[in-house]
Protein backbone atom coordinates (compact mmCIF):
# COMPACT_ATOMS: atom_id res chain seq x y z
CA UNK A 1 0.00 0.00 0.00
CA UNK A 2 1.41 3.10 -1.14
CA UNK A 3 1.75 6.09 1.58
CA UNK A 4 2.33 10.18 1.01
CA UNK A 5 2.07 12.90 3.47
CA UNK A 6 0.66 16.26 3.08
CA UNK A 7 -0.84 19.17 5.13
CA UNK A 8 -4.48 19.10 4.70
CA UNK A 9 -4.28 22.88 3.77
CA UNK A 10 -1.76 22.03 1.16
CA UNK A 11 -0.73 20.13 -2.49
CA UNK A 12 1.85 17.33 -1.42
CA UNK A 13 4.35 18.86 -3.62
CA UNK A 14 4.64 21.68 -0.77
CA UNK A 15 5.18 19.58 1.81
CA UNK A 16 8.80 19.43 2.07
CA UNK A 17 8.80 22.99 2.44
CA UNK A 18 7.34 22.61 5.87
CA UNK A 19 9.39 21.73 9.51
CA UNK A 20 8.75 18.18 10.51
CA UNK A 21 7.07 17.68 13.35
CA UNK A 22 6.38 14.57 15.51
CA UNK A 23 2.77 15.63 16.43
CA UNK A 24 0.83 12.30 15.89
CA UNK A 25 -2.32 13.86 14.19
CA UNK A 26 -3.28 13.09 11.56
CA UNK A 27 -5.83 12.36 8.14
CA UNK A 28 -5.58 9.34 6.92
CA UNK A 29 -7.56 9.42 3.17
CA UNK A 30 -7.62 5.84 1.43
CA UNK A 31 -8.00 6.22 -1.82
CA UNK A 32 -9.04 2.55 -2.50
CA UNK A 33 -12.40 3.44 -0.93
CA UNK A 34 -12.34 6.34 -2.55
CA UNK A 35 -12.64 4.54 -6.02
CA UNK A 36 -15.12 1.64 -4.34
CA UNK A 37 -17.15 4.45 -3.35
CA UNK A 38 -16.93 6.27 -7.06
CA UNK A 39 -17.75 2.97 -8.53
CA UNK A 40 -20.60 2.18 -6.11
CA UNK A 41 -22.78 5.41 -6.99
CA UNK A 42 -21.70 4.50 -10.81
CA UNK A 43 -23.04 1.21 -10.56
CA UNK A 44 -26.43 2.08 -8.51
CA UNK A 45 -27.10 5.33 -10.90
CA UNK A 46 -26.57 3.45 -14.18
CA UNK A 47 -25.52 6.17 -16.16
CA UNK A 48 -22.14 8.76 -16.17
CA UNK A 49 -20.85 10.11 -13.19
CA UNK A 50 -18.91 13.36 -12.33
CA UNK A 51 -16.92 12.87 -9.12
CA UNK A 52 -18.08 16.51 -7.68
CA UNK A 53 -14.54 17.48 -5.82
CA UNK A 54 -15.32 21.25 -4.97
CA UNK A 55 -14.38 22.41 -1.33
CA UNK A 56 -10.92 20.83 -1.83
CA UNK A 57 -12.90 17.22 -2.21
CA UNK A 58 -14.79 18.02 1.00
CA UNK A 59 -11.61 18.15 2.71
CA UNK A 60 -9.55 15.29 1.46
CA UNK A 61 -7.26 16.85 -1.47
CA UNK A 62 -8.94 17.49 -4.63
CA UNK A 63 -5.64 17.10 -6.94
CA UNK A 64 -4.66 13.66 -5.15
CA UNK A 65 -8.55 12.63 -5.12
CA UNK A 66 -8.78 13.19 -9.06
CA UNK A 67 -5.52 11.61 -9.90
CA UNK A 68 -7.10 8.62 -8.13
CA UNK A 69 -9.92 8.45 -9.87
CA UNK A 70 -8.89 9.60 -13.51
CA UNK A 71 -8.54 6.55 -14.67
CA UNK A 72 -12.07 5.76 -14.51
CA UNK A 73 -14.43 8.87 -13.51
CA UNK A 74 -16.23 10.41 -16.55
CA UNK A 75 -15.60 14.12 -15.55
CA UNK A 76 -15.36 16.32 -12.32
CA UNK A 77 -17.33 19.05 -10.65
CA UNK A 78 -16.14 21.91 -8.42
CA UNK A 79 -17.55 24.77 -7.28
CA UNK A 80 -15.95 27.79 -9.46
CA UNK A 81 -13.73 28.44 -11.81
CA UNK A 82 -10.47 28.45 -9.00
CA UNK A 83 -11.51 24.97 -7.86
CA UNK A 84 -10.89 23.76 -12.10
CA UNK A 85 -7.89 25.35 -12.37
CA UNK A 86 -5.67 23.27 -10.07
CA UNK A 87 -7.05 20.06 -12.00
CA UNK A 88 -5.89 21.21 -15.05
CA UNK A 89 -2.16 22.19 -14.00
CA UNK A 90 -2.06 18.63 -12.59
CA UNK A 91 -2.79 17.26 -15.88
CA UNK A 92 -6.60 16.13 -15.69
CA UNK A 93 -8.14 15.76 -19.06
CA UNK A 94 -11.90 14.57 -17.89
CA UNK A 95 -14.76 16.72 -18.49
CA UNK A 96 -14.86 19.30 -15.45
CA UNK A 97 -17.98 21.11 -14.70
CA UNK A 98 -18.25 24.13 -13.22
CA UNK A 99 -21.41 23.97 -10.63
CA UNK A 100 -22.19 27.92 -9.45
CA UNK A 101 -21.00 28.90 -13.37
CA UNK A 102 -19.04 31.77 -13.97
CA UNK A 103 -19.35 34.96 -12.51
CA UNK A 104 -17.73 36.92 -15.03
CA UNK A 105 -17.62 37.46 -18.65
CA UNK A 106 -13.71 36.89 -17.95
CA UNK A 107 -14.52 34.03 -16.25
CA UNK A 108 -16.60 32.87 -18.72
CA UNK A 109 -13.66 33.01 -21.40
CA UNK A 110 -11.22 31.36 -18.73
CA UNK A 111 -13.28 28.32 -18.15
CA UNK A 112 -13.56 27.66 -22.10
CA UNK A 113 -9.78 28.05 -22.59
CA UNK A 114 -9.08 25.11 -20.09
CA UNK A 115 -12.38 23.29 -21.82
CA UNK A 116 -14.56 23.07 -18.90
CA UNK A 117 -18.33 22.78 -18.74
CA UNK A 118 -20.42 25.79 -17.63
CA UNK A 119 -23.43 25.36 -15.68
CA UNK A 120 -26.01 28.52 -16.58
CA UNK A 121 -28.78 29.25 -14.08
CA UNK A 122 -29.45 32.97 -14.07
CA UNK A 123 -30.32 35.45 -17.19
CA UNK A 124 -26.71 37.40 -16.41
CA UNK A 125 -24.89 34.50 -16.84
CA UNK A 126 -27.44 33.35 -20.42
CA UNK A 127 -26.72 36.85 -21.62
CA UNK A 128 -22.68 36.24 -21.37
CA UNK A 129 -22.66 33.07 -23.33
CA UNK A 130 -24.93 34.81 -25.94
CA UNK A 131 -22.31 37.44 -25.93
CA UNK A 132 -19.33 35.56 -26.76
CA UNK A 133 -20.12 34.04 -30.55
CA UNK A 134 -16.38 33.26 -30.39
CA UNK A 135 -16.39 30.35 -27.90
CA UNK A 136 -16.98 28.17 -30.17
CA UNK A 137 -17.97 24.17 -28.68
CA UNK A 138 -19.11 25.70 -25.53
CA UNK A 139 -20.71 22.82 -23.12
CA UNK A 140 -24.02 24.28 -21.22
CA UNK A 141 -25.92 22.93 -18.71
CA UNK A 142 -29.13 24.58 -17.82
CA UNK A 143 -30.27 24.27 -14.69
CA UNK A 144 -34.01 24.33 -13.68
CA UNK A 145 -34.96 25.61 -10.11
CA UNK A 146 -37.46 22.60 -9.54
CA UNK A 147 -38.31 23.32 -5.87
CA UNK A 148 -35.61 24.65 -4.29
CA UNK A 149 -35.75 27.96 -4.54
CA UNK A 150 -31.93 28.64 -4.76
CA UNK A 151 -30.65 28.77 -8.54
CA UNK A 152 -31.93 28.19 -11.28
CA UNK A 153 -34.73 28.57 -14.15
CA UNK A 154 -38.31 29.04 -13.25
CA UNK A 155 -39.95 26.20 -14.85
CA UNK A 156 -41.92 28.51 -16.99
CA UNK A 157 -38.69 30.10 -18.31
CA UNK A 158 -36.82 26.82 -19.03
CA UNK A 159 -37.91 26.61 -23.20
CA UNK A 160 -37.51 29.83 -23.88
CA UNK A 161 -33.77 30.09 -21.75
CA UNK A 162 -33.41 26.47 -23.46
CA UNK A 163 -34.41 28.03 -27.03
CA UNK A 164 -31.49 30.83 -26.79
CA UNK A 165 -28.91 28.38 -26.09
CA UNK A 166 -30.08 26.44 -28.87
CA UNK A 167 -29.73 29.47 -31.07
CA UNK A 168 -26.39 29.97 -30.16
CA UNK A 169 -23.85 28.53 -33.09
CA UNK A 170 -21.13 28.53 -30.76
CA UNK A 171 -23.01 26.42 -27.88
CA UNK A 172 -22.43 22.72 -28.97
CA UNK A 173 -24.54 20.39 -25.99
CA UNK A 174 -27.32 21.81 -23.52
CA UNK A 175 -27.58 19.70 -21.07
CA UNK A 176 -30.51 19.78 -18.53
CA UNK A 177 -30.67 20.27 -14.61
CA UNK A 178 -31.59 20.25 -11.45
CA UNK A 179 -30.91 19.71 -7.74
CA UNK A 180 -32.88 18.44 -5.01
CA UNK A 181 -33.64 20.18 -1.29
CA UNK A 182 -34.49 17.01 0.45
CA UNK A 183 -33.68 14.19 -1.10
CA UNK A 184 -31.19 12.93 2.43
CA UNK A 185 -34.90 12.61 3.53
CA UNK A 186 -36.64 9.31 1.82
CA UNK A 187 -40.41 9.74 3.81
CA UNK A 188 -40.65 13.08 2.07
CA UNK A 189 -42.54 14.03 -1.13
CA UNK A 190 -40.55 16.81 -1.91
CA UNK A 191 -37.98 15.28 -3.96
CA UNK A 192 -41.00 13.30 -6.10
CA UNK A 193 -42.59 16.43 -6.77
CA UNK A 194 -39.11 17.90 -7.93
CA UNK A 195 -38.61 14.97 -10.06
CA UNK A 196 -42.37 15.86 -11.69
CA UNK A 197 -41.61 19.48 -11.98
CA UNK A 198 -38.36 18.81 -13.58
CA UNK A 199 -39.83 16.36 -16.52
CA UNK A 200 -42.65 18.60 -17.02
CA UNK A 201 -40.91 21.78 -17.28
CA UNK A 202 -38.16 19.96 -19.89
CA UNK A 203 -40.31 17.67 -21.72
CA UNK A 204 -39.69 17.23 -25.17
CA UNK A 205 -36.23 19.26 -24.75
CA UNK A 206 -33.62 17.85 -26.56
CA UNK A 207 -30.40 17.11 -24.25
CA UNK A 208 -28.90 14.69 -21.64
CA UNK A 209 -30.48 14.96 -17.93
CA UNK A 210 -28.71 15.10 -14.54
CA UNK A 211 -31.14 15.61 -11.20
CA UNK A 212 -29.51 13.06 -8.67
CA UNK A 213 -26.69 14.31 -6.20
CA UNK A 214 -25.40 11.70 -3.91
CA UNK A 215 -29.00 11.10 -1.75
CA UNK A 216 -30.46 11.04 -5.33
CA UNK A 217 -28.24 8.13 -6.42
CA UNK A 218 -28.44 6.13 -3.32
CA UNK A 219 -32.69 6.40 -2.87
CA UNK A 220 -34.51 8.14 -5.06
CA UNK A 221 -33.70 5.42 -8.95
CA UNK A 222 -36.75 7.95 -10.78
CA UNK A 223 -33.66 10.76 -10.47
CA UNK A 224 -30.90 8.56 -12.04
CA UNK A 225 -30.94 9.80 -15.82
CA UNK A 226 -27.77 10.40 -18.00
CA UNK A 227 -25.69 12.19 -15.66
CA UNK A 228 -25.28 11.92 -11.30
CA UNK A 229 -23.64 14.10 -9.29
CA UNK A 230 -22.22 12.38 -6.33
CA UNK A 231 -20.45 14.26 -3.75
CA UNK A 232 -20.46 13.48 0.27
CA UNK A 233 -21.36 9.88 -0.96
CA UNK A 234 -17.35 9.20 -2.28
CA UNK A 235 -15.74 10.12 0.94
CA UNK A 236 -18.05 7.42 2.48
CA UNK A 237 -20.35 9.66 4.77
CA UNK A 238 -24.14 8.57 3.83
CA UNK A 239 -26.44 11.44 3.59
CA UNK A 240 -29.27 9.11 4.34
CA UNK A 241 -30.65 8.49 7.83
CA UNK A 242 -29.60 4.78 7.69
CA UNK A 243 -26.33 4.17 6.65
CA UNK A 244 -25.28 2.02 3.69
CA UNK A 245 -23.45 -0.58 5.11
CA UNK A 246 -21.34 -0.83 1.47
CA UNK A 247 -20.22 3.18 1.86
CA UNK A 248 -16.26 2.95 2.82
CA UNK A 249 -14.63 5.83 4.95
CA UNK A 250 -11.79 7.16 2.66
CA UNK A 251 -10.61 9.70 5.80
CA UNK A 252 -9.73 8.80 9.38
CA UNK A 253 -8.84 11.05 11.72
CA UNK A 254 -6.68 9.98 14.28
CA UNK A 255 -4.03 10.83 16.68
CA UNK A 256 -2.47 9.39 19.92
CA UNK A 257 -2.47 9.57 23.77
CA UNK A 258 0.74 11.58 25.11
CA UNK A 259 -0.07 11.82 28.56
CA UNK A 260 -1.94 10.13 31.12
CA UNK A 261 -4.11 11.79 33.82
CA UNK A 262 -5.74 9.83 37.08
CA UNK A 263 -8.40 12.06 38.61
CA UNK A 264 -10.05 12.05 41.91
CA UNK A 265 -13.85 12.58 42.79
CA UNK A 266 -14.59 15.98 42.68
CA UNK A 267 -11.91 17.06 40.13
CA UNK A 268 -12.98 19.43 37.25
CA UNK A 269 -11.54 18.32 33.70
CA UNK A 270 -10.48 21.11 31.82
CA UNK A 271 -11.81 24.62 30.36
CA UNK A 272 -15.38 25.61 31.76
CA UNK A 273 -15.52 22.29 34.09
CA UNK A 274 -17.81 20.76 31.92
CA UNK A 275 -16.64 17.58 33.71
CA UNK A 276 -16.36 16.22 37.59
CA UNK A 277 -15.29 13.05 37.85
CA UNK A 278 -17.35 11.38 40.65
CA UNK A 279 -15.33 8.53 40.75
CA UNK A 280 -11.75 7.65 40.46
CA UNK A 281 -10.94 7.77 36.91
CA UNK A 282 -8.12 7.47 34.28
CA UNK A 283 -7.85 10.29 31.25
CA UNK A 284 -5.80 10.36 28.27
CA UNK A 285 -4.61 13.20 26.87
CA UNK A 286 -5.03 13.42 22.66
CA UNK A 287 -3.03 15.83 20.75
CA UNK A 288 -5.97 17.08 18.44
CA UNK A 289 -8.33 19.91 18.48
CA UNK A 290 -10.85 22.25 17.26
CA UNK A 291 -8.11 24.15 15.36
CA UNK A 292 -7.69 21.23 13.73
CA UNK A 293 -11.11 20.73 13.32
CA UNK A 294 -12.39 18.00 15.19
CA UNK A 295 -15.75 20.28 16.61
CA UNK A 296 -15.29 21.89 19.73
CA UNK A 297 -19.01 21.69 20.58
CA UNK A 298 -19.57 17.82 21.12
CA UNK A 299 -20.35 17.00 24.72
CA UNK A 300 -18.72 14.36 26.59
CA UNK A 301 -20.05 10.66 26.09
CA UNK A 302 -18.84 11.63 22.12
CA UNK A 303 -17.22 8.04 20.80
CA UNK A 304 -13.84 7.68 19.71
CA UNK A 305 -11.97 4.70 19.13
CA UNK A 306 -8.58 3.90 21.64
CA UNK A 307 -6.87 1.17 20.65
CA UNK A 308 -9.00 -1.63 19.87
CA UNK A 309 -11.49 -0.29 22.18
CA UNK A 310 -14.66 1.96 22.15
CA UNK A 311 -14.45 4.80 24.59
CA UNK A 312 -15.48 8.21 24.27
CA UNK A 313 -14.36 12.01 24.68
CA UNK A 314 -14.97 13.45 28.43
CA UNK A 315 -14.59 17.47 28.90
CA UNK A 316 -14.53 19.81 26.63
CA UNK A 317 -12.08 20.31 23.16
CA UNK A 318 -9.60 22.76 23.46
CA UNK A 319 -7.82 24.43 20.78
CA UNK A 320 -5.23 21.77 20.66
CA UNK A 321 -6.26 18.82 22.84
CA UNK A 322 -8.87 16.54 23.94
CA UNK A 323 -9.43 14.16 26.42
CA UNK A 324 -10.89 10.54 25.89
CA UNK A 325 -12.04 8.13 29.16
CA UNK A 326 -9.50 5.40 29.77
CA UNK A 327 -10.45 4.11 32.91
CA UNK A 328 -12.07 0.97 32.19
CA UNK A 329 -8.72 0.53 29.42
CA UNK A 330 -6.13 -0.31 31.81
CA UNK A 331 -4.01 -1.61 28.92
CA UNK A 332 -4.08 1.56 27.06
CA UNK A 333 -1.92 4.69 27.73
CA UNK A 334 0.56 6.85 25.81
CA UNK A 335 1.08 5.96 22.50
CA UNK A 336 -2.00 4.68 22.05
CA UNK A 337 -3.92 5.27 18.53
CA UNK A 338 -7.18 6.72 18.67
CA UNK A 339 -9.62 7.21 16.19
CA UNK A 340 -11.86 10.44 16.04
CA UNK A 341 -14.02 9.36 13.19
CA UNK A 342 -13.17 6.88 10.65
CA UNK A 343 -14.17 3.42 9.69
CA UNK A 344 -14.82 2.33 13.30
CA UNK A 345 -16.58 5.70 14.60
CA UNK A 346 -18.92 6.56 12.26
CA UNK A 347 -18.48 10.85 11.38
CA UNK A 348 -22.15 10.88 11.23
CA UNK A 349 -21.98 10.11 14.75
CA UNK A 350 -19.94 12.38 15.49
CA UNK A 351 -21.54 14.69 13.86
CA UNK A 352 -24.92 14.21 15.03
CA UNK A 353 -23.22 14.86 18.48
CA UNK A 354 -21.55 18.16 16.77
CA UNK A 355 -25.46 19.69 15.62
CA UNK A 356 -24.06 19.39 12.48
CA UNK A 357 -23.75 17.37 9.31
CA UNK A 358 -20.53 15.47 7.98
CA UNK A 359 -19.88 17.77 5.25
CA UNK A 360 -18.94 20.55 7.39
CA UNK A 361 -16.57 18.54 9.60
CA UNK A 362 -14.66 17.44 6.31
CA UNK A 363 -14.41 20.65 4.99
CA UNK A 364 -13.32 21.93 8.41
CA UNK A 365 -10.55 19.45 8.64
CA UNK A 366 -6.88 21.51 8.72
CA UNK A 367 -3.21 21.87 10.36
CA UNK A 368 -2.87 17.77 10.67
CA UNK A 369 -1.21 16.24 7.49
CA UNK A 370 -2.59 14.38 4.73
CA UNK A 371 -2.00 10.87 4.62
CA UNK A 372 -2.83 9.10 1.66
CA UNK A 373 -2.47 5.26 1.13
CA UNK A 374 -3.85 3.34 -1.65
CA UNK A 375 -2.56 5.25 -4.04
CA UNK A 376 -1.35 2.64 -6.57
CA UNK A 377 -4.00 2.77 -9.33
CA UNK A 378 -3.99 6.80 -9.35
Amino acid sequence: MNASVAPSHLAPADAAALPVSDRPSRAVIDLDALRHNYRLARQRHGGRAFATVKADAYGHGAVPCAQALAGEADGFAVAFLAEAQPLRAAGLTQPILILEGCFSAAELVAAHALGCWVVVHHEAQLRAVEAHPELTGLNVWLKVDSGMHRAGFAPAEVREAHRRLAACPHVAKVTLMTHFARADEPDSPATAEQIACFEAATASLPGERSLANSAGVLAWPAARGDWARPGILLYGADPLPVPDPALRAVMTLESEVFAVRELQPGDALGYGARFVADAPCRVGLVAIGYADGYPRVVPTGTPVLVGEHASRIVGRVSMDMLTVDLTALPGEGIGSRVELWGPQVPINTVAAAAGTISYELLCHVRRVPRVYVGGAEG
